[in-house]
């Protein structure tokens, strides 16, 4: 955006909605908020469409983004914001689910910089903290050092901010603890003071008593009396009341507590600096206790019975989402062991010893009786990864059920209603018979202890007869929930979604109180405006609106089959969850948790592909803006496992540079390493004259490689050669194929000598598949989807007597094991071959304990520290590692590190070596450093091996099936003396090549040097 541009305005005058036209200029103001803050200006087509949606249904482009470094760059972007007349708003982790953190203004995010504990005072169970941080870092400092916690955990508790959290009045599962042992279950209770920031550039410093600003105090007061009466009469008395602002907080018999007041005011008033919040007792055990009903209803009936006991959560799940989670593979019955029934109840007790939290969950069991009260069935747990996965599920439940195969997608509008607790019941009865008379279905479950029910409904939003529809359920859903005494909102504020509807729950007069109330705060009227009062219609600025999206239609490589066959469905799958901004723990996203960029993020990538589809700003398949967001991405695939909706962005990428570079040159690097296989066949025949020329600065220049990084060398004989050369070996068994891929056919061919072994020791008969074939794994990293799909066509020709013939696969790189089993019917999913290929292609340590029976592991007495690969973590899991390594008598470390950072050739190009080190250094690189000379350090992935060798630690990694031989060769002793990486077998050593193939290789080597000098100079 550049110029003077018209953006939406309200007078307050007029109780609309912004109909208004404001011009700001800026041009201007982009430039002088860059002379003015040591913080970052974005207002580029890219970073806007970054930030125009969020998890709501909303979308709107913001006028520019700003990332201060500190609160004294926030009060200069308010003050230049103020000189230029633009509007403002704060946001977060970006996961609000009422529109309330999108709008066409210059938006503030808190998260990168100012995300800091500042101090926390344990006598007084208070912390101050600044807007940007992450609740979960909270809880893990006051945990580990006070014992001490923060009472609401909304299910995004591991990337939402406390400033989005304090903003949006957020609650969550163990509001019920600090209901019943801290100051009330929502974070307003749980705020004690607020240093704000108001838009005519006044910083006041809110608590109980006073704004900070006599003045403000004053007004305050005197709409606090006219309005008390109607105030004390119309605010529902529930736990969950989130609607509206919290004018209930003036009131006397509640201190006057301004900055309570302030909080879920959701950026229409204030801009907070800095919060001061209370803590409460965290006790240090837990227990779970699920009670099983004949449905959901009856369980709700069941609710204050449970209160009587004040556990620290009270959770509700029905069977739909049990179902639903199920048919994800999110849910595993055999794990959760959930007891009969078709409604649950989960609650948690806590207590200093397992024994006083089992006690307590004893004492309500006692109460009850199975077959009374509709109870079916009672399971109190004991083993902790079942309670882990029992609360992931309940956790996941909102995002996760977004997309569910055979049904219509769902959408958040009416997902956090609330009633009085002991209403429960009776409300899920009414709101399941209002939902079916409109042909609507979701799941009903959510914090039943505190009456709040959560739902995605089956909305049609894309057309204006579903968008009618969508608003008469709304409506009537509203008028249901105020009948109940209860709230339209009870967790997730009112944004855009909810705030038309606010005049049924409070009246109007009320409704004006609260434009009164912002007024006081902001009577310019610039601060997230159309939100929560005079707000934009409930169903306008739609994302997915038919005034909004109408995408082409993309003649695609991969089927798409789980989004209906389009690239552009594949873009919208992301809704906004934001599991992939979490910082610690996972796979997802690696180059987020090192950068802290909201580009970097699965969500930021899928977002930026769906505004280029949108084609407002972003130029269909060329747009550097969409390139800088995807560069970062690793293909790592830990979004396929680790996103609660399976956003896929290794696919979407792979299709998007398919078609940016359709008929254009590639980057240097996408020759050099997504041709890898066919420069390797041609080096294998001289490896010593290959390596002496990839050890040249010039080699390095032409491949776009980092000077810092090693080019990993060719072996002196490939995997093949010394297959077919060795003497005849026969396991006696099953045949078994070993796939000879790139990277350990040519560079690493000690690991495929190591797995043959292994696999004949077990009793295989292996056999090494002759010519060149290759899976085609680097192509799919640089979009190369033509060449790849006749790589694998080849294999499927040349294999398809084996595959017909149900010959096992077995794979020592998991990076071309996830090929078959992840990109092949990606590609062709109606192909009985790729099928078949798929269903029986196995990573190494997969197919040995699943397959190898009878046979015993050769023992080996040490600590092992194992780094799992990423592909292999997202198509099967490192169990098998484990579990193999485990067997033969190592004691297991299995690392929690993400990323390596590698990633193939991506960790090796210039403009990565930065950050492909950084993800390195988050985790692996200093627990490899901090490791016993002693243990064995296992990483199975060729990439893996190579960053742990060139970060100079002075270790090495070894394969499983490496360790298998250092086993089988030196006992179960091991070797003597510390790295016992060195006594694994080098390379295989061969009889040198003809000359006629020495020749033959040399002129190919100076073809490809020709070819990479020419595209240097282009």
């Amino acid at each position: 955006m550049s110029g003077t541009v018209d953006v939406p305005s309200q007078d307050p005058r007029f109780h609309t909605p912004p109909v208004g036209r404001d011009r700001v200029d800026v041009q201007a103001l982009e430039h002088d908020l860059r002379a003015a803050i040591e913080g970052e200006v974005r207002f580029s087509a890219g970073d806007r469409a970054l930030y125009s949606a969020t998890g709501a249904n909303y979308r709107q482009l913001p006028i520019g983004v700003v990332i201060p470094r500190s609160s004294e760059d926030v009060v200069e972007t308010v003050r230049l914001c103020r000189e230029y007349d633009a509007p403002l708003l704060s946001r977060g982790g970006g996961t609000g689910l009422a529109g309330q953190t999108t709008n066409v203004a210059v938006v503030i995010d808190f998260s990168k910089y100012l995300n800091r504990v500042l101090e926390i005072d344990p006598d007084r169970r208070l912390a101050r903290v600044e807007p940007g941080l992450i609740l979960d870092h909270l809880r893990h400092q006051a945990e580990s050092d006070h014992q001490l916690t923060f009472g609401p955990d909304p299910s995004t508790h591991e990337y939402c901010t406390l400033g989005g959290m304090i903003a949006s009045n957020s609650c969550g599962v163990r509001s019920i603890m600090a209901q019943f042992y801290g100051p009330g279950p929502r974070t307003s209770d749980n705020v004690h003071e607020l240093d704000v920031l108001l838009y005519d550039g006044r910083r006041l410093r809110a608590r109980e008593g006073t704004s900070g600003d006599p003045e403000i105090d004053r007004r305050l007061i005197e709409l606090r009396d006219r309005y008390a009466d109607l105030i004390r009469a119309r605010y529902p008395k529930i736990p969950r009341r989130v609607s509206g602002y919290n004018l209930d907080d003036l009131l006397p018999e509640n201190g006057f507590n301004v900055a309570r007041a302030l909080a879920g005011t959701e950026s229409t008033c204030v801009t907070y600096l800095e919060a001061t919040v209370h803590l409460l007792h965290s006790p240090p055990v837990r227990s779970l206790l699920v009670l099983g009903y004949e449905d959901a209803p009856t369980a709700g009936d069941a609710v204050p019975k449970m209160l009587e006991h004040k556990p620290l959560g009270l959770e509700g799940m029905d069977e739909t989402l049990i179902d639903d989670m199920t048919q994800l593979g999110l849910h595993v019955h055999d794990l959760s062991a959930l007891p009969d029934g078709h409604g649950w109840l989960l609650l948690e007790f806590g207590g200093e010893t397992k024994e006083e939290a089992d006690d307590k969950a004893r004492a309500l069991m006692g109460e009850l009786s199975v077959g009374k009260d509709g109870l079916r069935g009672m399971k109190l747990y004991d083993r902790p990864e079942q309670e882990e996965h029992v609360w992931k599920v309940r956790e996941a439940g909102l995002g996760a059920t977004a997309f569910l195969p055979g049904k219509e997608d769902t959408y958040e509008g009416w997902e956090d209603s609330a009633v009085p607790p002991e209403r429960v019941g009776d409300y899920l009865r009414d709101l399941g018979k209002l939902a079916s008379k409109h042909g609507y279905e979701s799941s009903l479950y959510g914090h039943y202890g505190n009456g709040c029910i959560h739902a995605r409904w089956n909305f049609d939003l894309s057309s204006k007869p579903g968008l009618a529809k969508y608003r008469a359920f709304v409506e009537e859903a509203a008028d249901l929930v105020v009948s109940y005494g209860g709230s339209i909102s009870g967790e997730h504020g009112d944004g855009q979604s909810r705030a038309e509807l606010l005049p049924k729950m409070f009246g109007h007069e009320l409704i004006e109180a609260f434009r009164e109330f912002k007024s006081i705060f902001d009577p310019a009227w610039k601060m997230n405006p159309g939100k929560l009062v005079d707000a934009y219609p409930l169903d306008s600025n739609i994302r997915l609106g038919p005034e909004t999206f109408n995408p082409p239609q993309v003649n695609s490589h991969f089927a798409f089959l789980t989004d209906k066959g389009s690239f552009a469905h594949a873009t919208t799958r992301c809704v906004g969850v934001g599991k992939c901004r979490h910082t610690e723990g996972g796979v997802m996203c690696p180059s987020f948790m090192v950068t802290r960029e909201e580009k970097h993020t699965t969500r930021g990538r899928a977002h930026i592909l769906w505004e280029m589809l949108n084609g407002e700003e972003l130029e269909l398949w060329n747009s550097s803006e969409v390139d800088e967001a995807l560069d970062l991405c690793l293909s790592c695939k830990g979004c396929t496992n680790d996103c609660p909706v399976g956003v896929d962005l290794p696919t979407l990428k792979a299709e998007y540079l398919s078609h940016r570079y359709r008929k254009r040159l590639r980057p240097r690097p996408a020759y050099a390493f997504g041709l890898i296989d066919q420069a390797a066949r041609v080096a294998s025949k001289v490896p010593g004259l290959a390596n002496a020329a990839t050890r040249t600065p010039l080699f390095k220049l032409a491949a776009g490689i980092h000077p810092a990084r090693h080019v990993p060398e060719f072996a002196p004989v490939t995997l093949k050669d010394w297959f077919a050369r060795r003497p005849l070996a026969n396991g006696g068994g099953k045949r078994v194929i070993l796939w000879a891929d790139t990277f350990t056919n040519y560079l690493e061919p000690e690991v495929g000598v190591a797995a043959v072994e292994a696999l004949e020791d077990a009793g295989f008969h292996v056999v090494v598949p002759e010519g060149h074939l290759c899976c085609g794994r680097p192509l799919y990293d640089y979009g190369m989807l033509d060449l790849a799909q006749a790589y694998l066509r080849k294999v499927l020709s040349t294999l398809r007597d084996e595959i017909r013939a149900g010959t096992p696969v077995v794979g020592v790189e998991p990076s071309c094991v996830a090929v078959f089993r992840d990109e092949l019917t990606k590609l062709w999913p109606t192909d009985q071959d790729a099928k078949r290929l798929a269903k029986q292609t196995f990573h190494f340590s997969e197919f040995l304990t699943e397959h190898a029976e009878g046979w015993e592991p050769p023992r080996l007495h040490r600590k092992a520290v194992l780094h799992g690969h990423c592909h292999q973590k997202a198509t099967g899991g490192t169990g098998p590692d484990v579990k193999l390594l485990e067997r033969m008598g190592l004691e297991v470390e299995e690392l929690d590190a993400g990323c390596c950072g590698m990633a193939g050739g991506w960790g090796y190009e210039h403009g990565h070596y930065d950050v492909s080190v950084a993800c390195a250094e988050r985790v692996l690189l200093p627990k490899v450093r901090e490791t016993s000379r002693d243990a064995v350090l296992v990483a199975d992935g060729f990439s893996c091996r190579s960053q742990i060798e060139q970060a100079d630690t002075g270790r090495q990694a070894l394969h499983v099936a490496q360790v298998l031989a250092v086993a089988r060769e030196q006992g179960p002793a091991g070797p003597p003396g510390p790295y016992p990486e060195r006594a694994a077998a080098p390379h295989p050593q061969g009889s040198r090549p003809r000359r006629a193939a020495k020749v033959a290789a040399a002129t190919a080597l100076a073809g490809f040097a020709a070819v990479g000098m020419r595209t240097l100079r282009s």
